[in-house]
């Protein structure tokens, strides 16, 4: 399961986390401009906006989990079982595989209001991939500098909501998400007052106690309780480091450590990686369940004009910093190379 969250300071970010057991060996995948994008249904397109996202490769295909492009607007795709429902191909209608939607969103749009404009006459259709491959069931959020979206494609057809919140998770669908932060209305990040009885001299005891009863465990309707509350009410100042220290403390509040959640046979499902993109300066930011160092990839030093996908493997290996041993003693637990923001 995942989670997936908007912020802003001065520039964009957007991110999410991918919770799951197992690996398709992801990588930070660049899509140049001129790199030519075959629909299925839909037609070839070979120019488009530049796009920078985390991928499985099959070949030099990047089927993306979530991508920014070159003008800022992103987007990402949830898990969505038991109720994501893809239709039959419709004559008349743009027919895109779920596999496409996110190439076939951002190579277009610069914003939200031009993807609602593509997403009128769209159908997301019951395409595989391939035979190898089942049917991803998802729901994605889409993203700009000013506002959110959340698009369903379910039995009665394709649902686009607004998103104030900019958060997204899984199930249930995200108008019943949306009704549930009801129950949680006297949440407060400010010290509570004693509205329990005027016979009882009650006081707050401990720090943060404005949040009681905010739930804590990992199902998705919390999770997106928790990160809803977490982000509309973190505060942050300007700067890039302090901005993505940010966004990463906002979606570590509801990652999945090994253990908690157990899929059977000894498999756990766990946050494979976090990723941050700074959608206004086209930067990548990610970090692993074994690796916490944040690691960036900037879409603007690669050949954007080009036609060839680049694409980089995660950094899987935690690096420590020994802070007392000299540099040239081997002040690094690991050879990857370092910079400061």
């Amino acid at each position: 399961m995942c989670t997936a969250v908007t912020y802003k300071t001065k520039d964009h970010y957007f991110g999410r986390t991918l919770d799951y057991d197992v690996s398709y060996q992801e990588r930070v995948a660049v899509t140049p401009r001129n790199f030519p994008f075959q629909f299925r249904q839909a037609g070839k397109m070979e120019k488009h906006y530049a796009m920078i996202g985390m991928a499985s490769m099959a070949g030099d295909y990047p089927l993306y989990y979530d991508a920014t492009n070159e003008m800022g607007l992103s987007m990402a795709g949830l898990n969505f079982p038991g109720n994501a429902d893809y239709k039959p191909v419709v004559p008349g209608k743009d027919n895109v595989a779920p596999f496409e939607f996110i190439p076939w969103i951002l190579g277009q749009c610069k914003n939200i209001r031009e993807a609602r404009t593509l997403l009128e006459r769209m159908n997301l259709a019951e395409i595989r991939f391939d035979e190898h491959l089942s049917l991803a069931t998802l729901h994605w959020i889409i993203s700009d500098r000013e506002a959110s979206i959340t698009v369903e494609s379910v039995k009665e057809g394709l649902k686009v909501y607004e998103n104030p919140v900019g958060v997204l998770t899984n199930n249930p669908p995200f108008d019943y998400q949306m009704f549930y932060l009801n129950n949680f209305l006297s949440l407060s990040k400010e010290m509570p007052e004693n509205n329990f009885s005027e016979d009882l001299e009650l006081k707050a005891y401990s720090r943060g106690m404005g949040a009681m009863g905010m739930p804590g465990d990992l199902s998705s309707a919390s999770r997106f309780v928790r990160a809803a509350f977490t982000k509309l009410n973190s505060v942050s100042g300007d700067s890039e480091s302090e901005s993505i220290s940010q966004f990463f403390h906002i979606l570590g509040s509801v990652e999945h450590p090994r253990g908690c959640v157990h899929l059977g046979d000894g498999k756990y499902e766990i946050t494979m990686y976090t990723s941050c993109c700074n959608t206004d300066r086209g930067i990548y930011y990610y970090t692993t369940y074994e690796n916490s160092q944040i690691t960036g990839v900037d879409m603007h030093r690669e050949d954007l004009d080009g036609s060839r996908m680049v694409s980089y493997p995660l950094i899987q290996g935690q690096q420590i910093w020994i802070q007392n041993i000299n540099e040239t003693n081997g002040m690094h637990c690991s050879d990857t190379t370092r910079s400061s923001l």
